[in-house]
């Protein structure tokens, strides 16, 4: 099955500029499409972020910061950046499109190459990280997957930044690693740190694979392949390809150093170091090509998904220290440094950017550190070192304080020209919504007018009401009009109607009365069971059951015709002396006053709600009666 068919982008106008003409490739953290800039007329490909990252406004503005940076990148063996933006849930790139396939594609295909053209490739992309990390960008990502070879012989890198754009997300909190794991230098894992030098790391267990068609550690699971790059030292190639130079193993042993301070100082470096390994070859391969890199056929398997970049947890894995640098190559068979090579790299090197240079007449800014800062001490800063400010529309922001500086485009020590334009977001605080009124909806109705202003339901909770019918909400909590953190859970206090009163031991006239007065409609039926005339032996709906006005009350009475007396009494005469008292009348009284003077008359007291308006309604033995000390007496109310 053709899964473009079934994409919902592809057919589709993005923002009203890129249609969507095929998908190209699907990784870990985005969906890659073939587009046609309609604007431009031009083919692009547009980086499509999955749902969850563009959901989590962090990452989004990360992201488009994270962006600009690498449009200014401006390099042939990087891919270039040419718009970012949104368009509804869909946050994307637009890229500069790359026909060809990617490192990855070439050695499933060859499975590895020779020494010489595994220089070949590396060389470009060695010159691609060292061109960014002198900007102060970190690629953070190195794999085969993001270096592409194009069908006219260029290496390009591609998704810089983009790992630097996850950490924002709420995804990502301490004890998480952004990154692949087979290539994660020690650092990464142990502490989520990364710079310079963990891009060479990466480079070097990329060369590594390159030359052996295999990465250095396999393992049943991501955290034990984490664990060796943490623990061991990475086996230089010729462990297992024997025939492997000694050159190739020195550099990849100094390249994947477990102590950064080991490694090349950045990517820079490492070139002039592979440089100088290539020249140093036998030419068995010939040199390095000016022309395409040799045509390989396209394979048809897709990348291991293994290598999709990950947000994996660390888990129970030991932080301990960077351990020690890993052996050298051969003794004895080290290459002594090559001086003229290495000013050719350096020659190299300065070539990148003679065109920036004639542009700028060497003249250039440091974009200074604001974020954090006042908005107006902030663009007064930036308009003394040199640039033009704008200042964009504020963002609201849980941590950074209202007014102060939120983010800056570019990102702080960004090289940029005098007079160029600096974008300063100020933070608008908070963003607190107030709680809708939902008072009187139906649960669902409320769900729904909640979700619209940002919140949640939290709990939806019952509570007898005599106004407000059954299923309606009665109240919120937090109350309406409170301002709420977006996103809050809100509890509904909802109408359980009215509670079945429990007037099981009530005389009739008096349970006859109460349920009447609140709505009921009570029946009776007799039954001879020799309780206390005329009053209430079982009742149907039971006691606390939900109930609605009007509803018919079916009572079952003790037989009212048959001759009774109270235990204590003589042939039905009240008795007296001192072992009897007069039971006070309470009726109609706040119902906690009632039972403390029942008490303290010498009574026990039970209380039963009825329809709970909070003064006794009911009295059983009734007032005035005399009765034993001890006797109880029932309440209602």
């Amino acid at each position: 099955m053709d899964t473009t068919l079934t994409d919902p982008l592809v057919g589709k106008l993005l923002d009203g500029r890129y249609r969507v003409e095929s998908r190209i490739a699907r990784g870990g953290m985005a969906t890659v499409y073939l587009a046609l800039d309609v604007r431009l007329d031009r083919t692009v490909a547009v980086k499509v972020m999955h749902r969850s990252l563009a959901e989590d406004p962090a990452f989004v503005r990360r992201f488009i910061g994270e962006a600009k940076s690498v449009a200014s990148l401006s390099h042939p063996n990087v891919v270039h950046v040419f718009d970012q933006g949104t368009d509804g849930d869909n946050v994307y790139l637009s890229m500069e499109y790359v026909p060809g396939r990617t490192l990855r594609d070439v050695l499933r295909e060859r499975g590895r190459l020779p020494a010489r053209e595994a220089l070949e490739v590396l060389i470009p992309v060695l010159a691609a990280l060292g061109a960014a990390h002198q900007t102060g960008l970190i690629h953070r990502d190195v794999k085969p997957e993001n270096v592409l070879l194009t069908d006219d012989g260029r290496v390009k890198v591609v998704d810089f930044g983009l790992a630097r754009a996850i950490e924002a997300s709420n995804q990502t909190r301490t004890g998480v690693m952004i990154g692949t794991i087979g290539y994660m230098s020690p650092e990464q894992v142990t502490s989520g740190t990364a710079d310079a030098r963990s891009d060479v790391y990466a480079a070097g267990i990329m060369l590594f694979e390159i030359l052996t068609g295999r990465q250095p550690y396999e393992g049943e699971t991501p955290m034990s392949v984490a664990y060796r790059h943490v623990h061991d030292t990475v086996p230089v190639p010729s462990s297992f390809l024997p025939e492997c130079p000694p050159l190739l193993d020195t550099l990849v042993a100094r390249a994947t150093a477990r102590d950064p301070a080991n490694r090349p100082a950045d990517a820079t470096a490492m070139l002039v170091a592979a440089v100088d390994a290539h020249r140093m070859l036998p030419r068995e391969s010939g040199p390095i090509p000016s022309g395409p890199v040799p045509s390989l056929p396209v394979p048809t398997a897709p990348p291991a998904p293994a290598n999709h970049t990950l947000i994996q947890p660390r888990a129970d894995l030991p932080n301990g220290p960077a351990g020690q640098a890993p052996p050298r190559a051969r003794p004895g068979k080290g290459v002594r440094p090559n001086w003229f090579l290495v000013a050719l790299a350096v020659v190299m090197i300065a070539a990148v950017g003679v065109t920036g240079w004639m542009f700028s007449q060497n003249s250039t800014v440091t974009v200074p550190e604001l974020v954090g800062q006042n908005i107006t001490i902030a663009e007064n800063q930036a308009r003394k070192a040199g640039f033009q400010v704008e200042i964009g529309e504020a963002e609201h922001d849980e941590k950074v304080p209202k007014g102060n500086v939120l983010r800056i485009a570019p990102v702080a020590g960004t090289e940029a020209k005098p007079g160029s334009k600096l974008v300063l977001v100020a933070s608008a605080g908070p963003k607190r919504v107030n709680v809708p009124n939902a008072v009187g909806l139906e649960v669902n109705a409320a769900r729904e007018k909640l979700a619209e202003a940002g919140l949640l339901v939290d709990d939806v909770k019952k509570q007898a009401s005599e106004t407000v019918p059954r299923g309606q909400v009665i109240r919120t909590s937090p109350a309406v009009g409170n301002p709420v953190k977006e996103g809050s859970k809100v509890d509904l206090i909802v109408s359980a109607g009215l509670l079945m009163p429990d007037v099981i031991g009530m005389h009739r006239d008096e349970a006859e009365g109460m349920l009447r007065g609140a709505g009921f409609d009570p029946r009776f039926v007799e039954q001879t069971d020799g309780a206390e005339p005329c009053t209430i032996i079982a009742q149907d709906p039971r006691p606390n059951a939900e109930i609605d006005k009007g509803e018919v009350i079916n009572l079952t009475l003790s037989a009212c015709s048959v001759e009774w007396h109270w235990p204590w009494e003589n042939n039905g005469e009240n008795v007296t002396g001192d072992n009897v008292i007069v039971i006070p009348n309470v009726m109609f009284k706040d119902i906690r006053a009632a039972r403390d003077e029942l008490r303290a008359a010498g009574f026990a007291v039970r209380v039963k709600k009825g329809i709970d308006r909070g003064r006794v309604l009911a009295q059983h033995p009734p007032g005035g009666q005399n009765a034993p000390p001890g006797t109880r007496v029932t309440l209602w109310h």
